[in-house]
């Protein structure tokens, strides 16, 4: 099994499905826009033409005017005026590539060079008070060079002080982001290697259908559509031979778009992430009568599956794999190694210990980790609350976190800059919580330094420098797994611009549908594309184009034709090979290609961020399954599919029923949002239990 570690420094911030209400002020300003293409000199006078730090001075001088004025209100008119020193933009420029993301009105800047190679910026909007910020860009960053325009400080914003009653927080996002589009264009100018627009693949989502743009994601759009024949067969045999699915998001997209469709037909085939396959599972066979149950997933998802059905007393029922071979987890594998019950021995030696503990991992390290110190079972979406209501309700608490480096080292980043918010920010996040309780939790929050998956592995320096660059304007989507930087980026998005989400697959494929129900609401004249950074593994994309293309469909039903959505694919520099021009977006003269140059997807060295485990849950693997599945000489060729079964207890509970321990210490929180009494009572007791009985 292939397995990639690496130590982590806390690094970035890192968010949970409770981060997505933040409603902490904002901080900066960034925003990278959609714009590229070669530019030609455009004769428009500058305004003058100054040094970088004379245009300190340009810009503040203007910020300076309009903040000076005796109340908000005339500050308001100020700034309107301001939409006078907006050089025209003709309809025709007026394009999606030029359009100012996130902003509330329809919103247009372009960025071109003068004669002199200085910034000429342009722009239009159909709300006043956006075309005076506009002009105040426009007049204060025309005549620079490209360069001086990214070193401008992101605080111009604020420093109109204009309050949220004339300028709710919706309308400053807005400019923030105006100001990061003219950033990101300033950064296409500067590129080398002829780059003039940004360089990853993507799917453009509108009510007609899906474009494809470079090769992966040609390659992804391909099943978007499945082939009939294939659902007609797959349901046929599901039907016949009582076989149930469950699968996990980051299927394959042919295997997806079949399963996607032989659910409208068949009601036990599932989809989600890791946390309720098992659960499904169960259903289909307690009341829908399925016999069988294929696990598309990795071996710690089929393990689940049958010891949770054979905790309920579902032994008859027939658990298959989609392979002979190991199908493994990088991350779920350092949770078994020694180094982590080493890492859990130190746990067992510390006063009020508790272990937080990610739900992908086998139910056995959670029953032998809940062996060693009382464990909790936390999801991305739900880790953040869980380690800050752990740290209300038992004074004192020492939190270990595990098994991933990266989720650990996002946790102890989000609470670092918690520790400087105020007490209303703070507050948003947790209510039991200041910034003084953040500032004495961080040195008792631990993580465990040497555990990662593969694929959010890929999302490191050079992708997010890339990200930043030709992307900073688009909506940022982070699962909790990734890298600092890219969390980081997420997080920035978030906090300073309202387009960022850290979380589990489910938050990130929920916050697109959220953004694309409000710009269907907003309903802007010249339409609007959202460009969203899928910051996860690519199998995700399946959902998120069916999602969202039937919310488009049916805005389009309504009325409302306009919107469109591209999910925009990160590609790792490991990635990159050399292929005809016609194929892909250059990259610095490079054609980009997910995975090995022979073009024949990802590798477990990285690239695109797919997971070549989960891959192999191929539909030729799940057809051949179900096929074998009803015959004595079939079922017999299927033994080496059959997930590894847990040692019954001879005396005692099962290691299924200890497995699921911390399950149900989560399934409490997440209902009563407080840890159960007895679980409280197990981190305060256990320690001085141990010691008194030595």
């Amino acid at each position: 099994k292939c397995r990639r570690r690496s130590r982590l420094a806390p690094s970035t911030p890192m968010t949970s499905s409770a981060l997505a209400s933040i409603k902490a002020p904002a901080a900066a300003l960034r925003a990278p826009a959609a714009v590229s293409r070669a530019r030609g000199r455009v004769a428009v006078a500058p305004i003058r033409a100054v040094s970088a730090a004379a245009e300190g001075s340009a810009l503040r001088q203007i910020v300076a005017e309009i903040s000076g004025a005796a109340d908000p209100a005339e500050r308001v008119k100020k700034l309107i005026a301001m939409s006078a020193h907006l050089p025209a933009l003709p309809d025709a420029d007026r394009s999606i590539a030029n359009r100012v993301m996130g902003c509330t009105a329809e919103a247009w800047v372009d960025v071109s060079l003068d004669a002199d190679g200085r910034v000429a910026i342009r722009g239009a909007s159909d709300a006043q008070i956006t075309a005076g910020f506009a002009g105040l860009v426009a007049r204060g960053l025309s005549g620079l060079e490209p360069a001086d325009v990214l070193n401008i400080s992101d605080d111009v914003v604020a420093d109109l002080g204009i309050g949220p009653s004339a300028l709710p927080r919706s309308r400053a996002n807005g400019f923030r982001n105006m100001l990061e589009t003219v950033k990101k264009q300033c950064r296409l100018l500067l590129a080398e290697g002829g780059v003039t627009e940004p360089p990853f693949p993507s799917l453009v989502v509108t009510a007609d259908g899906v474009e494809a743009v470079g090769s992966f994601a040609r390659a992804q759009a391909e099943y978007l559509e499945p082939d009939a024949d294939a659902v007609d067969a797959l349901v046929a045999e599901l039907e016949a031979k009582k076989i149930g699915i469950v699968a996990h998001f980051y299927m394959d997209p042919q295997v997806q778009g079949v399963l996607m469709a032989a659910a409208k037909r068949y009601e036990h085939v599932f989809i989600s992430d890791s946390l309720v396959m098992a659960d499904a599972a169960v259903k289909m066979v307690r009341e829908g009568g399925c016999e069988s149950i294929a696990v598309l997933g990795v071996d710690f998802m089929s393990e689940n599956v049958r010891a949770i059905l054979d905790d309920a007393g579902l032994e008859s029922a027939k658990v298959y794999r989609m392979a002979a071979d190991d199908i493994g987890c990088s991350l779920a594998e350092a949770a078994q190694d020694k180094k982590y019950y080493d890492y859990l021995a130190e746990a067992d030696g510390v006063e009020n210990a508790v272990h937080v503990i990610y739900i992908n991992t086998a139910l056995d390290t959670k029953a032998n980790a809940n062996a060693v110190v009382p464990t909790i079972t936390c999801t991305s979406s739900n880790v953040v609350q869980t380690v800050l209501t752990a740290a209300a309700q038992v004074p004192g608490v020492n939190v270990f976190y595990g098994p991933d480096t990266y989720m650990g080292g996002n946790l102890a980043e989000l609470f670092t800059m918690m520790s400087t918010w105020s007490d209303e920010d703070v507050a948003a996040v947790h209510p039991a919580h200041t910034q003084s309780t953040i500032k004495d939790l961080l040195p008792r929050l631990r993580y465990f330094q040497d555990g990662t998956c593969m694929v959010h592995h890929m999302f490191g320096g050079d992708v997010c420098d890339a990200v930043r660059k030709y992307y900073g304007d688009a909506y940022q989507t982070a699962h909790f797994e990734v890298p600092g930087e890219m969390f980081k980026l997420a997080m920035e998005a978030k906090r300073e611009r309202d387009m960022g989400v850290v979380g589990s697959t489910k938050n990130i494929l929920d916050y697109v549908c959220e953004k694309i129900d409000e710009a269907v609401a907003r309903n802007l004249p010249a339409g609007e594309r959202l460009s969203f950074v899928l910051g996860t593994e690519t199998g995700m994309v399946t959902s998120i184009v069916r999602a969202a293309r039937a919310k488009l469909v049916a805005a389009k039903t309504a009325g409302v034709a306009g919107v469109e959505a591209e999910i925009v694919f990160p590609v790792s520099s490991d990635a990159i090979a050399p292929i005809a021009e016609s194929e892909s977006v250059a990259l610095g003269g490079v054609a980009v290609v997910p995975g090995p140059a022979g073009g024949e997807g990802c590798s477990a060295e990285g690239g695109c961020a797919s997971c070549p485990y989960m891959k192999m849950n191929s539909l030729d693997a799940l057809m051949s399954v179900c096929a074998k599945i009803g015959t004595d000489a079939g079922e017999a060729l299927l033994t080496p599919f059959e997930p590894k079964k847990y040692e019954a207890a001879k005396d005692g509970p099962s290691v299924a029923a200890l497995g699921c321990v911390p399950i149900l210490h989560m399934r409490d929180f997440q209902r009563d949002g407080a840890l159960s009494d007895a679980f409280v009572e197990d981190i305060t007791t256990r320690h001085a239990a141990k010691r008194a009985a030595k």
